[in-house]
């Protein structure tokens, strides 16, 4: 299965695809961020955000995206852009035509790293040896994509196990 991850953010929008081959191991296909100049206009940003994400989809062809669930935001106007942005990346995953599957923050860092309140560098670590990296990838927009991505395939790999068993 190949997934895609996509970690929404105000400067820069990770991305990150991976493939599950037929023993289980991980492979990345491709990682990446979308960077955002902060004197650009938001529709400027959220345009760029789509056209960037939709040229990723159609180029690897996931199966499917995982995008986190929305936190809550000590600052509601942060709050708001990250809205934006979300809400343009799951546009662009239905321009494609693909479906979107959502996790809580806390899901993801367990899935990865096994403690839903891992530090960032954590998961940063944890995403290089999964996916056997050469390095941390950075920024940890583009670790957070890609754990959003492995969370995904182990949460999907243990409801078919399950179902299996049923």
């Amino acid at each position: 299965m190949r997934v895609m991850g996509i970690d929404c953010g105000s400067e820069y929008t990770g991305f990150g695809i991976v493939e599950s081959d037929d023993r289980a191991r991980l492979h990345c296909i491709v990682a990446g961020a979308v960077h955002l100049s902060a004197r650009d206009p938001l529709e400027n940003k959220l345009a760029k955000i789509f056209r960037e994400l939709c040229s990723v989809i159609r180029e690897h062809d996931p199966e499917v995206v995982a995008i986190e669930d929305v936190f809550y935001a000590v600052n509601a106007k942060s709050a708001l852009k990250l809205g934006h942005v979300r809400g343009v990346a799951m546009l662009a995953v239905a321009e494609c035509g693909l479906r979107v599957a959502t996790y809580a923050p806390l899901a993801v860092k367990s899935a990865v790293v096994g403690y839903g309140k891992a530090e960032k560098c954590q998961v940063q670590a944890m995403v290089a040896r999964l996916l056997n990296l050469p390095q941390v990838p950075e920024p940890a927009d583009v670790a957070d994509a890609l754990a959003i991505a492995i969370c995904h395939l182990h949460t999907s790999a243990t409801l078919t196990r399950m179902h299996a068993k049923a």
